[in-house]
């Protein structure tokens, strides 16, 4: 291999084996040796013990996974350009799988996804709203952020600002400070507010990105809902753990005879409520502040068959593999509940969002909780994250999102 310009790292055979299938991390325990003085959130060329090549990332020693890969190809510069290049390829991805006014709303930059380690960045019209889990993602965030606003509005899609939500733990893991503001953009004045309105599937919704959950909106059931809404028709529908109303307002715009939705927090359910009556649907939907678990039981010690369509969209139970086995225990508890209080016929909806609990895990779970509740599942449709989160078979991380819709009978 020719001269680098960059400090080596050296892997172990089963680090290079994970790097030669496209794995993105290096992880510190497969760092055999280092060549030169890398510098945190600085480049490093990752190579294999008899000195080949395999890739370019970003090193911090301070972090589980050392190294995240970038290139694979020796012959890249890592300059302004090449980072341009870079996003408007991912931007011009989304137009092609998310056209119309779905590209309006939704995920621009997928972190590995997209070849950007540790970064995301959600756009709601006018305003973008980025998440920097990683030290050298964070020192190029002044080359990065002024061209995606660039892109954007030679698209005719103009940036007004951008909102960093920087609030993540994990930063703490990578040397970084955690907190969450405006990014200063040259040239523009700072926006007034943090909240602007998005429209998904017809449906119009107030977002803040200051302050709402994770970057203001769970933009990653988009189709989902579309799909929970053709099965809606004239159903009387329970729309679990329902955040800010999403997949309500979706059953009742699908003309559900009712909708109750349920959720924990209060102030999910006001501004749920809120939704509903910037689209009419006030009149369809009964919001209810309860804790799911607790009123599953209740209305299945009382024998209830009230609803013939259930919504199951929990919280992920799990972020760690550590926690599965309680995380399944949960997710069955609501699934069995909801199998029994559903009749003969009835739809069920269910979801798990944890990349942990994955989709042989969570088939597996449902299976028991059919067997327990005495049923059978009618598959409709398994379906997945929408495709601006997109997936890389060879990043099994990038694969979170199981969606599953059932008939019981």
């Amino acid at each position: 291999m020719k001269r680098r310009e960059y400090p080596i790292v050296t892997i172990s055979p089963k680090g290079e084996r994970a790097a030669r299938t496209g794995h993105p991390w290096v992880y510190g325990a497969e760092i055999r040796a280092v060549q030169g003085e890398p510098v945190n959130g600085e480049l490093v060329d990752v190579c294999a013990q008899n000195g080949a090549y395999l890739g370019t990332g970003f090193y911090n020693d301070r972090s589980k996974i050392t190294v995240r890969i970038l290139s694979r190809n020796a012959n890249d510069r890592f300059d302004a350009a090449f980072w341009r290049r870079r996003l408007e390829y991912a931007v011009n991805y989304r137009k092609t799988v998310m056209p119309g006014e779905d590209f309006s709303c939704c995920r621009l930059i997928h972190g590995e996804a997209d070849q950007f380690p540790g970064l995301t960045v959600d756009r709601y019209n006018d305003l973008l709203v980025t998440e920097t889990l990683c030290l050298g993602m964070e020192q190029i965030k002044d080359v990065l952020f002024p061209q995606l606003a660039d892109i954007l509005g030679s698209m005719g899609a103009p940036v007004s600002g951008i909102y960093e939500r920087n609030e993540s733990s994990i930063r703490k893991l990578e040397g970084l400070e955690q907190g969450k503001g405006w990014y200063p953009l040259e040239g523009r004045e700072t926006p007034l507010s943090p909240l602007t309105e998005i429209t998904e599937n017809g449906i119009r919704y107030c977002v803040d990105v200051e302050n709402g959950q994770k970057t203001g909106f769970f933009l990653d059931q988009k189709y989902n809902r579309q799909a929970v809404a053709r099965l809606s028709l004239g159903r009387t529908v329970l729309d679990c753990f329902t955040h800010t109303g999403s997949f309500g307002l979706n059953a009742a715009r699908g003309d559900a005879a009712h909708v109750t939705s349920v959720d924990i927090s209060a102030e999910a359910i006001r501004m749920a409520e809120e939704n509903a009556r910037r689209n009419g649907l006030e009149d369809k939907i009964t919001y209810q502040t309860a804790n799911v678990f607790d009123l599953l039981t209740e209305l299945t010690n009382n024998r209830e068959k009230r609803y013939d369509f259930i919504i199951l969209d929990p919280p992920a139970f799990t972020k760690s593999r550590q926690t599965i086995r309680n995380a399944a225990r949960g997710y069955k508890e609501i699934n069995l509940k909801a199998m029994k209080l559903l009749p003969r016929g009835g739809y069920l909806a269910t979801c798990s969002c944890s990349h942990f609990m994955t989709d042989e895990l969570f088939r597996d779970m449902l299976r028991a909780a059919a067997s327990d509740a005495q049923v059978s599942l009618r598959q409709i449709e398994a379906r997945q994250q929408s495709p601006d989160h997109p997936i890389l078979w060879n990043v099994p991380e990038t694969d979170y999102l199981k969606f599953y819709l059932f008939q019981v009978v």
